[in-house]
């Protein structure tokens, strides 16, 4: 694993070989940031389901200028702080460990971009969603990683399903605000 672009571009980052965590491939992880590439200066980005740290990394290498972390395991937790240092945006970073319902009843921000790649068919991701986008900020995005065939609602209160895109059996769906820019 790898950070592809901007000024952390090539280090190589650490993963974890638990039976639930599946790190986002590089090939995935390219084809999310090639359709908000001129969306990450400047904003700010969630990894709610962080595992490695690697895509909330990446939008830091690529000029969001600060990213939340956040894992339930504590083993993540550890590694997301290793990878954060080796690429050195420990300053533009904070981490929680704590499981995603907890995170979203204590939390106080709102983000710009959102990225959610909870377990697989699990109702997760369903359930994650609909709280999502009460702290998405209107021009914000948000971005989910399932299985090819996981089910996910068109609209989220004022967000709405734009694009999706297949690559084998993994999924990557966009959401955009009704009031935002619209790409």
């Amino acid at each position: 694993m790898r950070v592809i672009s901007g000024i952390a571009k090539g280090k190589k980052l650490e993963s974890l070989s638990l039976e639930d965590l599946r790190p986002t491939t590089d090939r995935v992880k390219e084809a999310i940031f090639s359709v908000i590439q001129f969306e990450i200066e400047g904003r700010t980005f969630l990894d709610l389901f962080s595992g490695s740290g690697q895509m909330a990394i990446e939008a830091l290498s690529r000029g969001a200028s600060f990213a939340t972390l956040v894992d339930h395991s504590l083993r993540a937790i550890k590694l997301i702080k290793n990878n954060l240092q080796k690429s050195g945006f420990t300053d533009k970073s904070e981490v929680f460990n704590l499981d995603y319902e907890n995170f979203l009843k204590t939390n106080q921000k709102t983000f710009d971009i959102v990225f959610l790649d909870p377990p697989y068919k699990k109702g997760i991701l369903q359930k994650a969603l609909g709280k999502i986008a009460k702290i998405t900020n209107e021009s914000g995005i948000i971005i989910c990683e399932s299985s090819e065939d996981e089910k996910l609602p068109e609209n989220i209160d004022n967000f709405y399903l734009s694009k999706n895109f297949k690559y084998g059996k993994i999924k990557t769906s966009f959401y955009r605000s009704k009031n935002g820019l619209k790409i």
